[in-house]
């Protein structure tokens, strides 16, 4: 499973789904036993149907079995990011100023590595977060995951957003 690499997958994966309309959120690989190719991705607007996930799901396949980039038996899943979604991209992190998030930096600052909060928007390539103290800046390339937190103001964000569509 090591010998897979992301950046490989993401060359294949991208184009197709560029081509399609969508946008990769995140794309991992791994799992005990038989692996998972996990692919999130959704629409420029946010939103992702069942209906988005078996078309990109279906010309993945074709593609993925004719380039062949990983070895042996694999699962491919498609999905939406969800409601309480992994931040990867930094306009995921300007998208979502005002909700409550928690990250994990790659390095500790201040000796902490994790880091719970209000996302407070991007200021030159930085991500700002607030929490009860203060404002903290973290580099966007510092961050190693970070993720929307279920809120109810969260909640009522996406609804108000499903029901505007």
């Amino acid at each position: 499973m090591s010998s897979v690499k992301t950046e490989e997958l993401q060359a294949i994966i991208e184009p197709i789904a560029d081509a399609m309309g969508f946008e990769i959120v995140r794309i991992s690989f791994g799992g005990s036993g038989r692996p998972i190719l996990q692919i999130m991705a959704e629409r420029p607007d946010g939103t992702m149907t069942v209906e988005d996930c078996t078309r990109l799901s279906r010309e993945l396949s074709l593609v993925l079995d004719v380039e062949n980039p990983v070895p042996g038996e694999y699962m491919l899943e498609v999905s939406s990011p969800g409601i309480d979604r992994p931040l990867t991209r930094l306009k995921d992190f300007e998208n979502y100023a005002g909700f409550e998030v928690k990250l994990e930096l790659y390095e500790p600052v201040n000796g902490q590595r994790r880091w719970r909060g209000v996302l407070a928007g991007v200021e030159n390539d930085q991500v700002a977060l607030a929490d009860q103290n203060e404002k903290h800046l973290f580099g966007f390339s510092e961050i190693r995951k970070a993720k929307l937190l279920l809120t109810d103001a969260l909640l009522a964000h996406q609804g108000a957003g499903r029901e505007e569509k």
